[in-house]
């Protein structure tokens, strides 16, 4: 398959050749238009495209000879009904009236059909074609944009080899086609011709990838799909455009020649790198157009200062008329305006000046923080700036500092004041130089030179009057000894009368004492103190504790002084700890001690460590710098509280002994350690009871007595039933004889023999253990109730024998009748000794 097309060539010599096309056009544009189509037309079909304003601009009525065509306004041809062309050319014209002009034209349009080749069957042992990759390869196509047709305009045409053997269609699908935009493209399926049907816009669609497809009639396709890359060739037809439609720039007055102003940017919508878009600036007007300050650099569009004479208080703003044009500025490039402002920044060019060459004022002796005169200065700078703000200075006559003048942020004046008393008796006037100069630092013009500061002379009159006393100095330094005992006389503070130059008449009086250290002589002036100096003392700030004082003349003026009283260190404080310290084991095996002396630095570190001989076995203390210890574990301690003695000396030997108490924690950081403090731990709430919960206690435990004695009682009184055997008449029982109340029954009178014997099982509570019952088959005796089942045992005891009586054959067995008559009187005596008890 093959693809006829021109060859590319440069872009000058297509651009050539479209120029020439369009002058044939337009010389034959009213003549004859030759259009190829096909055969076979359908309904509603484009034919092609014809330009009517090349022949007549204002054509109001346009119309067709032959009734199978219509044409719309823009040149385009449609067919009204299917046609089928022969061989031969068919043609018509089309005519065009102005109605306003009576003009008439008309345009000759011949088609041509093209031939359809015969369509021949592929044989079906043809199984394979033959392919030539020479000619199945695409060749780069292009388009002018805006082209002016005849349309459809054709572009190329693509062909298969096996189109010498076979029928062949041709078929395209891509951008253009059956993509947006539609039917710009299409392909005449029997030659394999590409038509464009309208005008494209490059700034829209710059190249249009579509895809050629041959096939047979039977849908075989012997070739791959083509790719074909229509690349729109572009037109000049944007103008270019600033960026902005405002753009402001600023420059500072007095700049250099050469400065920088700014840079405008424009934008050519044209393909880029031609010279469609090769951009030229240029300064069209300057307002005000006198003296041309700016300059403009074609290419970059760089604008620069031409002149050093930029001055704002002369003109602060100019506009300037700025022109780009593509085609690297040729007179037939499209172009484009705008304007551009610049704004020129205030400098400090113009220094200010008084309105008046002197002044004159006056004030009354003593008197302080009075305004006393306000002075006025012009400046041509910008107004409410630092390069108009007035600074002003006071350059001679204030050694004594007597005076102070400052700037009303409102008005811009020089505000004088006095700040410390004049005395009329040394001075009755004083004469200031004051001089001005702005917020922000000159600049110096390129014209000009530095000017000089502008100054004014104040004369100041002092008024005398009649004045207190005087405290000078104000403040008076006097040296003592930390440590000074009370009781103690020190230097106080003297003032005078300027009148009489004494201290004679004056009284004395402190203002300020914070720890009332000193009480005042009221006549001298002179210290007397109330208690022991300490340097170490939270009202000392550097050594120094302050007084104030006020003296008093004899008709209330006074005046007021500070007594600094310094105390020189002494030793007389030990190193101090804290008391506490947390060792986390899962951090690390060692506290830092970091020791605080109250004293000076002098009678300060370094400190010495020292262990005490019964803490050597579990601790070592290692000195670090002199102010910092490590106490430090011989061995991992169990986490617990510690108590370890250590002793820390001061350079001078002052030395202290503190018992630290050392946490070992198991933590990582010592917030973390959740043991209770060792002086909490065995700590016991101080509870004071009231009379109401005594009583209250008391009567608990009366009625808990109660219910246990009931309890006790309700047990006692209970029966215990026994079961013998039949043969239990035979065993002995002893009676006591005793009129006492019986006792109890416990483990201590049992005494079991190692006898056998057969006794009922029994679960007696006094023959119990732990809670359970002993069940036993031996023969038991009561030996201290004073009953026993023995025989052989007497001895002022009534036995069964007694009741029974003795010279009985068998003394081992009793009958059950025996037994009952002894046993039954009995035990209505402890039943009603029972009841006595429980009653009692």
């Amino acid at each position: 398959m093959a693809v006829a097309s021109a060859a590319p060539g440069s872009i000058f010599c297509k651009q050539l050749l479209f120029s020439l096309l369009v002058l044939i056009l337009l010389s034959d544009a009213c003549q004859k238009i030759y259009l190829r189509v096909p055969s076979h037309l359908k309904a509603e079909t484009l034919v092609g495209k014809v330009n009517l304003e090349e022949c007549l601009k204002s054509a109001s009525l346009i119309r067709s000879s032959d009734p199978a065509f219509r044409i719309l306004e823009d040149g385009s041809i449609y067919t009204t009904h299917d046609l089928i062309l022969s061989s031969e050319r068919k043609s018509f014209s089309i005519f065009l009236s102005d109605g306003h002009r009576q003009e008439q034209q008309e345009i000759k349009v011949v088609l041509s059909a093209r031939e359809n080749k015969a369509t021949k069957k592929r044989h079906i042992k043809d199984t394979a074609l033959k392919r030539s990759k020479r000619r199945w390869a695409p060749i780069p196509a292009s388009l002018m944009e805006n082209s002016l047709g005849p349309f459809p305009q054709h572009v190329q045409q693509i062909q298969s080899d096996a189109a010498q053997n076979y029928t062949i269609f041709y078929s395209i699908s891509g951008p253009g086609v059956d993509k947006e935009p539609f039917n710009l493209f299409y392909i005449e399926k029997d030659t394999g011709d590409i038509f464009c049907t309208r005008s494209i816009d490059r700034e829209k669609y710059e190249q249009f990838a579509l895809y050629g497809y041959a096939t047979t009639a039977d849908g075989y396709a012997p070739e791959y799909p083509l790719p074909l890359i229509i690349k729109i060739e572009d037109d000049n037809d944007n103008a270019p455009y600033f960026e902005h439609t405002v753009t402001i720039f600023t420059v500072p007055e007095n700049c250099r020649s050469g400065t920088s102003v700014g840079k405008v940017t424009a934008t050519d919508r044209d393909e880029p790198d031609t010279l469609h878009t090769r951009l030229k600036y240029k300064i069209l007007q300057q307002i005000p157009d006198h003296p041309k300050h700016f300059s403009i650099h074609p290419d970059t569009g760089v604008i620069t200062t031409t002149t050093p004479f930029l001055d704002r208080e002369k003109c602060d703003t100019y506009q300037l008329i700025m022109e780009v044009r593509d085609m690297g500025g040729q007179p037939f490039g499209l172009f484009n305006t705008g304007t551009i402002t610049i704004s020129l920044e205030d400098e400090n060019d113009n220094p200010p000046s008084f309105t008046e060459t002197s002044y004159v004022t006056e004030v009354e002796e003593n008197r302080i923080d009075v305004e006393i005169l306000r002075m006025k200065v012009h400046d041509q700078d910008l107004p409410n700036t630092p390069h108009s703000k007035a600074v002003y200075k006071i350059l001679q006559g204030n050694e004594n500092g007597n005076f102070k003048i400052s700037t009303d942020p409102n008005t811009n004046e020089g505000v004088l004041c006095v700040v410390k008393p004049l005395n009329y008796e040394v001075n009755r006037q004083v004469i200031l130089q004051v001089g001005v100069v702005n917020e922000a630092q000159f600049s110096k013009a390129a014209n000009s030179q530095t000017p000089t500061m502008c100054t004014t002379t104040v004369t100041v009159k002092i008024i005398d009057s009649d004045e207190g006393p005087e405290c000078h100095p104000p403040v008076k330094v006097i040296q003592s000894q930390d440590g000074f005992p009370a009781g103690q006389e020190l230097l106080g503070y003297k003032a005078l009368d300027p009148e009489t130059s004494s201290g004679e008449g004056l009284r004395y009086q402190k203002l300020g004492d914070e720890d009332n250290w000193f009480e005042i002589n009221q006549h001298t002036g002179d210290l007397r103190t109330l208690k022991v100096l300490d340097r170490e003392s939270k009202f000392v700030k550097n050594n120094q504790y302050n007084i104030s004082v006020v003296a008093v003349d004899a008709v209330g003026r006074s005046c007021t002084g500070t007594l600094v009283v310094h105390l020189d260190d002494y030793n007389d404080h030990a190193p101090q700890i804290d008391k506490e310290v947390t060792i986390c084991q899962n951090n690390e095996d060692f506290a830092v001690l970091k020791p605080v002396d109250p004293d000076g630095p002098e009678n300060g570190p370094p400190f010495q460590f020292f262990l005490e001989n019964s803490a050597s076995k579990n601790w070592n203390l290692e000195e670090k710098d002199g102010k910092t210890a490590i106490l430090r574990q011989r061995q991992n301690l169990d986490y617990n509280y510690y108590s370890v003695p250590i002793q820390i000396k001061d350079r001078h030997g002052l030395v202290a002994t503190h018992v630290l108490t050392v946490r070992v924690c198991d933590c990582s950081t010592p917030s973390e350690c959740r043991m209770k403090d060792k002086s909490t731990r065995d700590v016991r709430p101080n509870v004071i009871l009231g009379r109401w919960a005594i009583l209250a206690m008391v009567l608990g435990s009366v009625m808990l007595l109660c219910i246990l004695f009931t309890c006790f009682c309700v047990t006692a009184k209970r029966t215990v039933k026994k079961c013998f055997p039949e043969d239990i008449a035979q065993q002995n029982l002893i009676v006591s004889n005793t009129e006492g109340p019986g006792e109890e029954v416990t483990e201590a009178n049992i005494r079991l023999p190692m006898q056998t014997s057969n006794i009922c099982d029994t679960s007696m509570s006094v023959g119990t253990v732990g809670g359970q019952g002993i069940k036993t088959q031996q023969s038991f005796e009561m030996v201290k109730g004073g009953y026993t089942l023995d025989s052989n045992k007497g001895g002022g005891h009534q036995t069964l024998e007694s009741v029974q009586g003795v010279g009985q054959g068998d003394t081992g067995r009793y009958a059950y009748t025996d037994w009952q008559s002894f046993t039954q009187p009995r035990l209505g005596e402890e039943s009603i000794r029972g009841h006595t008890l429980i009653k009692n």
